[in-house]
């Protein structure tokens, strides 16, 4: 049997014993683009997904025909760009993925990303928070540090903001952490977690070594910080343009996507990192914050905090404060300003 074969097989069985699960209706926006159509065949291939809703500007029927030939017992349906299409698409919805927008290209920075994506987040919103107030909302779309509190405050003005369903995807950092060490170690990566806290850009991302067992130190130490907070220009560079870290990211929103529909199907203990309203740095002005986040049915059961770090640790939690705390405001002030 071949290795292609053999996954599926194991796909189809893992399908066979989930079905007598709670159905789950998962909404990916914009399911059409580089991180959207992966995202989307990697929950296409979830067992815990009973329908996969797709919606993008352009070819989201597309995706879905093409997809929906996949031999999983979950239904796909992929809707008109319309405003009745994106309602629909949206109706019911248990988990709602939110990749949509531009990529970012050589020497561009995520916050260049920002005016551009930023509508394109505003405008979801509305729409989720109108046709999908209870869902979990899943902010992929860059730059996060901004795009989840815009997000916030759109739901705030529609009177339906809940802090324990919304969340900016950080999962990344964490898989690019857990590899890049084990690179540097020889261990077994998919063995490795290295907590990951603060922000999803640049400074703001903070890998927390210590926590793990691990003491590098010196030049070492900085090049793999340099290499997890900026991991995602290695990937603008390597395609010269022609690309981001979609693939990746992908993997990583389907594996907190994962873990929130295991959490709301009853299962305890399940703990990922992600961006979310926190009480931990509020007194510093950052009202959002990655850290270990325990996941229940009702979305955010436990805030972890950041837990005991090293001199060197903090001093790159100081840096990230300062820049996460502006990154937040401009998110609020985008949606204040730009209803």
């Amino acid at each position: 049997m071949s290795a292609v074969r053999q996954v599926f097989g194991a796909v189809q069985r893992r399908a066979f014993s989930a079905s007598t699960r709670q159905a789950s209706k998962v909404t990916v926006l914009g399911a059409a683009g580089g991180i959207g159509q992966p995202l989307s065949l990697l929950l296409k291939l979830n067992p815990r997904v009973s329908e996969l809703a797709l919606y993008d500007i352009r070819l989201a029927p597309g995706v879905a025909a093409d997809i929906g030939h996949i031999n999983t017992k979950s239904t796909v349906t992929g809707y008109d760009p319309t405003p009745s299409g994106l309602r629909d698409c949206l109706k019911g919805s248990e988990i709602v993925l939110i990749p949509a927008g531009v990529p970012r290209k050589p020497g561009m920075t995520r916050d260049d990303l920002f005016n551009t994506n930023a509508s394109i987040v505003r405008d979801l919103a509305k729409a989720a928070a109108e046709s999908a107030p209870e869902a979990n909302i899943l902010v992929i779309s860059n730059p996060v540090n901004s795009t989840v509190p815009i997000t916030a405050e759109v739901f705030k003005s529609k009177g339906v903001y809940n802090p324990r369903r919304l969340f900016g995807v950080t999962t990344l950092d964490v898989v690019r952490a857990s590899r890049f060490i084990s690179q540097i170690k020889g261990t077994d990566p998919a063995n490795e977690n290295i907590t990951v806290v603060g922000g999803h850009s640049g400074a703001t991302i903070v890998p927390l070594l210590s926590q793990a067992g691990y003491e590098l130190t010196g030049e070492q130490l900085d090049e793999y910080v340099h290499r997890v907070q900026f991991g995602g220009d290695e990937v603008v560079q390597a395609k010269g343009g022609a690309g981001s870290a979609t693939l990746s990211m992908a993997m990583a929103g389907a594996r907190f996507a994962e873990s929130l529909l295991k959490a709301a199907q009853g299962q305890k203990g399940v703990i990922e990192p992600t961006f979310v309203d926190s009480p931990l740095f509020k007194d510093q002005g950052c009202d959002f914050f990655a850290s270990n986040v325990e996941l229940g049915p009702n979305g955010v059961e436990k805030i972890h905090p950041v837990g005991k770090i090293t001199d060197y640790e903090q001093k790159l939690l100081d840096v990230c404060l300062g820049d996460l705390q502006k990154n937040i405001q401009k998110g609020v002030d985008f949606a204040k300003q730009n209803p």
